[in-house]
Order: C-alpha cells, then structure tokens, then sequence
C-alpha cells in the first residue's frame, strides 16, 4: 500500500462527536483512525472553552470542555483509536463503488489512509489560522511562512521570526530557540495574553539575549517567493528590516468549511448536506456528522452529534462488513458489547 495506513473508517475531527463515533463503532466491532487539525484532542471543547460550562448533556448537570473530553477519551479507550493531530484532510479519493465504498485520505502532511467509510465530524468546518493582513504573504505560504511547526527539524539552523502574543506564539519560541540560528519574537505589545509560566521563561530568555523581542508589527515580507530572505516590522518610531528564513504567525483560529467544499458533496450554507436515516452525505460511504452537516430542522447541539453518531456506525457496518448481519444489542444486557466494554 505504499505506506499509507488501512483501517476500517476515518474519523476527520476529534471533538465530542468524534470521539463518540468511536464508541458507537466499537460496538459493531469497527476500527477507527482520526484526524485533527489541532494539536490536542477534543475539538472547539478543547481550544475554544475548556472550562466553560456546557448544560445539556445527559446526565451531566454541569460539565465543561476539557472534562467531557476526558470522560469520552475513557469511554472509547477499549477500542484504541488512532489519533494523528495537527494535520488536515485535504482529499478523498473513492477507489470502490458506490455498493462497496473504498476511499483514500490524504492530509496535508503526505499521509494517506484507506478506508471503508469516512466520518467528517469537522464541527463548524475546519480550523484554519487566521492571516495576517500582510501584502503578497500567500504567495510565500508553504514555504517562507508557515502556520504550524510540523516538524522540529525542520526549523534546526534557520533565523526564525514569530509574530504573535499568545499561548502558540511563546510555546514555540521557547520550544525552537535552542536549534535555530536566531529567534525573533514579533508583537505589538509587551504584554501578552499567555500562562504565566510561559511569560515569566520567555522574558528571561529575552533577558539573557537569546530570544529577540520586537515591539511591533511584520508589515511587508521580502525575498524571491516563496522563499523568504527578511521581514520589516514596522514600530511607532518607524520602520526596521530583519533577515528572516521562514515566518511564523500565530494569531489564532477560525473556522472555514475548508476542503469539503471541494469533495464534491451537496452543500447546505457551508454545511453538508445528509439524510437523516444514516447522515450519509451525496456520496454513499461519506458521512457528516455533528454541527457540520445540515438536515431540515437542524440543531447544532453536541446531544444531536451523539444520536447521529449512532445511526450513521449502523450503516457504515454494512460496508465494512457487508457480508455480516448486523443484530441490534443493548449494552444493558448484551453480555458480548460488555466485555467488549471491559465490564465485570
């Protein structure tokens, strides 16, 4: 297979809903890789509101974020999923039919994944980092900017500028300092809006003149894109012009329907369209699942991804097992999907 990963389904998103599909999967005896964009698992429940309070999900009066995470995480831990964080489905390929779906994955590190069906549980879409207003920096992206350190190495020996005030922007400074040749923290502001630890080791960093700081803003780039040779940052008192390999800006997320919009799927105002039977989407062997897909009387609520969820592994267990009659359990009293469970 070339090195690309085979499994039974993949997974595009890693938040509640996600992580749901997997514990529904489980049970029919269905294996799961996911994919997520960010660095963390558990979605806009992770990077959004960790610790705000969520009030409607049964059975938990108050919950928030990070806590719901946790407790999904150990709801699916019997059927060990894959997670491969911080890189983005970009491409599905069918390699089957549409009576014996088969696709292909492929991210925007290389990777490639074979699978019998795909689940995009995506939330609102795909997070994507938010551009900065800077002249021409699109035609240096992929290259001399970029908006994620997918590999370490790659960074060993460059002059390196991060513009940026909060929790990404430090972690990475302090995190890359010691393998480039220089590092140029770049924002508008003394202050910045990350953990105090991460401010108090990154001001003495600056102290001890290992770390650059530039009170400012990048306002141009310069050098034969999309290779990058300096950035000048522009001050209250004027302008300066520093040699510069590759630029980093963090500036947060949003959200964007992203590379959906392209796989040929029926779309609703930037959300897939599905059926409310399976939540397949157009193409048969791709379901939308979660605040991402659109059905008259939509609601995007975190319950509604739970019970989608559920429908939609019924289906999927006809592909991946289409040979296989598939007998509705409970768990109450299925002593099969308990010790499945681990149950005692």
């Amino acid at each position: 297979m070339n090195g690309e990963i085979e499994t039974d389904v993949v997974i595009i998103g890693a938040g509640p809903v996600g992580l749901f599909a997997v514990f529904e999967l489980g049970l029919l005896d269905i294996k799961a890789h996911l994919i997520d964009i960010l660095p963390k698992i558990g979605g806009q429940c992770a990077e959004l509101y960790p610790e705000k309070p969520i009030y409607d999900i049964p059975g938990y009066p108050v919950i928030n974020g990070r806590t719901l995470t946790d407790q999904l995480l150990k709801q699916i831990e019997p059927f060990g999923p894959v997670f491969h964080l911080e890189q983005m489905a970009i491409g599905v390929d069918s390699l089957g039919s549409d009576e014996a779906p088969r696709f292909r994955v492929t991210t925007d590190t290389g990777a490639a994944y074979q699978c019998a069906s795909v689940i995009i549980a995506a939330g609102g879409g795909s997070f994507q980092p938010k551009r900065p207003s800077i002249p021409d920096i699109r035609a240096y992206e992929g290259d001399g900017v970029q908006y994620a350190v997918r590999r370490r190495e790659d960074f060993r020996d460059r002059d390196v500028v991060i513009a940026g005030g909060g929790d990404s922007a430090l972690d990475w400074a302090i995190d890359l300092f010691p393998i480039v040749r220089s590092m140029t923290l770049v924002h508008r502001r003394r202050g910045f809006s990350a953990t105090p630890h991460s401010v108090e080791k990154l001001n003495a960093l600056i102290d001890e003149g290992k770390i650059r700081f530039e009170l400012g803003q990048v306002a141009r780039l310069s050098g034969p894109a999309p290779r990058l040779e300096a950035v000048t940052i522009q001050h209250d008192e004027g302008e300066s012009t520093l040699a510069c390999d590759i630029l980093l800006p963090f500036f947060g997320l949003t959200m964007e329907i992203g590379p959906f919009g392209e796989w040929g799927l029926e779309l609703h105002d930037k959300q897939i369209v599905v059926d409310t039977e399976k939540f397949e989407t157009s193409r048969k062997g791709i379901f939308a699942i979660g605040d991402i897909g659109w059905y008259p009387g939509k609601l995007k609520l975190i319950l509604c991804g739970f019970h989608e969820a559920a429908l939609a592994a019924q289906k999927i267990h006809h592909y991946v097992y289409p040979d296989k009659r598939l007998l509705f359990q409970y768990t109450t009293s299925s002593t099969s999907l308990q010790k499945k469970l681990g149950v005692k």
